[in-house]
């Protein structure tokens, strides 16, 4: 069959190679289905024409403070008054530095400038980008797709999810987009990123949906949609839209080992987007709902002492007193497996759930407790933006309770901190101290070897003189390290200047010779 498969094709030559490719065409053409060819790559012109007016630029500005040279490394040392080495750091630093005692030279507050990207979401002037973009700037400017430049107000940011909402006045009638369904997305969509990488203006990416409910532990409500489409610096705040035209992101973050794309990026979900957007334009700052608990993971030892099979939920590591958990029941080593009809997984998804949660509602908590479901009815309370999200943690001013692992695992043990033999030692030293001052009160003859003592801790005697001392030898050394590696630079410097001198030299004499022979 196959020599003769060989002796036909051999004869006719190239007569049967069309056909061959004729029929593999035709084969491909019978698994890509239409309606998927016509919304893969050549739907993403359709997209990005619909869309890309509604995606700006966001232009920054922010005054810097000089510091002096190499962060404060290069500053003068601090040296005591009257010191014989103070008249040497100044014409050291003045000559090195070109003037200034402190060394700092003409170092003028600066200004920088940085841009972003972000996108439209309202036809009055509503833009939706990154806190990181905006934050801690002066002066914020919004460039339309045409270059028109509009200066920018903040309406409110969320730092927990990197979100920020401006306004300006429109010039002109603004196209704007909306949100999608990011609950929606499939693994393997196609999806466009539009924005401003490297200063470069409005350009378009396309790539899949890599991954969803991404946690890279940038912050207490990760959640994040994984792309493949090239998101660079200055795509910071951008939209990743679904072929659509609706955003279903906002690209955020990338992991690279060099600053550009290796096709690893992160979009917030626009679920996440629209309910603090809403938030922030309703009330300019965010009112998440607050359970009053701090939760750790159940492992497979406390899932097995508590009976939970599997390991699931967030166990309450403990209550805060004022908080709403308290009066409704919850008490510590109790496991959250369901909140609001929602399913907890992780502790991760106890934060999530309770924070999107409307402040003052009422919600059925379902908990394991001693190995039996319980429900309790708890009403939230408001998360304030000074609280941080405990996960197993105490506070200082909270009295010392048994650890709630090991309250599970029917144990009995207290956890020896480091360092909790410093407070007894401590405690010693203060009675010993204590002591001699009665013992000195009452006319003790070991008065002497107190003052002693004393003396050396340091104080108005001679061991503050010695420590002022021995950091002005520190500078006096630092600072001829400093002359010895300079003058190590110039004779480098003079040496390579002779050697390159030198080959010059040879080859002109070379040449001469050449010529003249």
């Amino acid at each position: 069959m196959t020599a003769a498969t060989f002796a036909l094709s051999h004869r006719l030559g190239h007569g049967l190679r069309p056909v061959l490719v004729a029929l593999c065409l035709g084969s491909a053409g019978a698994l890509v289905s239409a309606p998927a060819f016509a919304r893969g790559p050549e739907g993403v012109a359709d997209v990005a024409e619909k869309v890309i007016d509604a995606v700006v630029n966001i232009s920054t500005s922010q005054t810097v403070e000089a510091k002096g040279g190499d962060g404060g490394r290069g500053a003068i040392p601090q040296l005591p008054p009257g010191s014989p080495f103070e008249e040497f750091f100044d014409d050291f630093f003045k000559n090195r530095r070109g003037g200034g005692k402190g060394g700092g030279g003409d170092l003028q507050p600066r200004k920088t400038n940085s841009l972003g990207s972000g996108f439209i979401i309202d036809t009055a002037g509503i833009v939706v980008t990154n806190n990181h973009v905006i934050a801690d700037a002066d002066e914020i400017n919004v460039i339309m797709n045409d270059g028109t430049k509009i200066k920018a107000d903040i309406i409110g940011v969320d730092k927990k999810t990197d979100l920020a909402v401006l306004k300006f006045k429109p010039p002109r009638q603004l196209t704007a987009v909306k949100f999608g369904d990011s609950d929606k997305l499939r693994l393997g969509e196609w999806v466009v990123a539009i924005g401003n990488p490297f200063s470069l203006g409005g350009t378009v990416t396309a790539g899949i949906v890599s991954a969803k409910n991404r946690d890279i532990s940038s912050g207490p409500y990760d959640s994040y949609i994984q792309t493949d489409a090239a998101i660079n610096r200055g795509n910071s705040g951008g939209p990743l839209f679904n072929l659509d035209g609706e955003v279903i992101g906002v690209n955020t973050l990338i992991i690279s080992p060099s600053g550009g794309s290796i096709g690893i990026g992160f979009a917030v979900p626009s679920k996440t987007v629209a309910g603090v957007v809403s938030q922030l334009q309703q009330f300019g700052e965010l009112r998440r709902g607050w359970l009053g608990v701090r939760i750790q993971t159940v492992t497979d030892e406390i899932a097995e002492s508590l009976n939970i099979k599997p390991a699931r939920g967030a166990l309450i590591a403990g209550v805060e007193d004022k908080g709403p958990a308290k009066p409704a029941g919850i008490e510590p080593g109790d496991v959250v497996i369901k909140f609001d009809d929602k399913d907890i997984k992780e502790p991760k998804d106890l934060s999530r759930v309770v924070a999107d949660t409307a402040v003052g509602k009422e919600v059925d908590v379902v908990i394991i407790r001693k190995g039996q479901e319980e429900t309790h009815k708890v009403t939230l309370g408001r998360l304030e933006d000074t609280d941080k999200v405990q996960v197993a943690a105490k506070t200082k001013d909270e009295p010392a309770e048994k650890p709630v692992t090991q309250k599970a695992l029917g144990l009995d043990l207290a956890t020896l901190e480091q360092g909790s033999a410093h407070p007894i030692q401590d405690q010693g030293q203060r009675q010993g101290r204590h002591h001699h001052r009665r013992r000195r009160h009452f006319g003790c003859r070991r008065q002497a070897p107190v003052r002693r003592r004393r003396h050396r801790r340091g104080g108005p005697g001679s061991g503050g003189q010695r420590r002022r001392h021995q950091e002005a030898r520190r500078s006096v050394e630092e600072g001829r390290q400093e002359i010895r590696a300079a003058a190590g630079r110039q004779r480098r410097r003079r040496t390579a200047l002779r050697r390159a001198q030198r080959a010059v030299g040879r080859r002109r004499k070379r040449a001469t010779g050449d010529n003249q022979r």
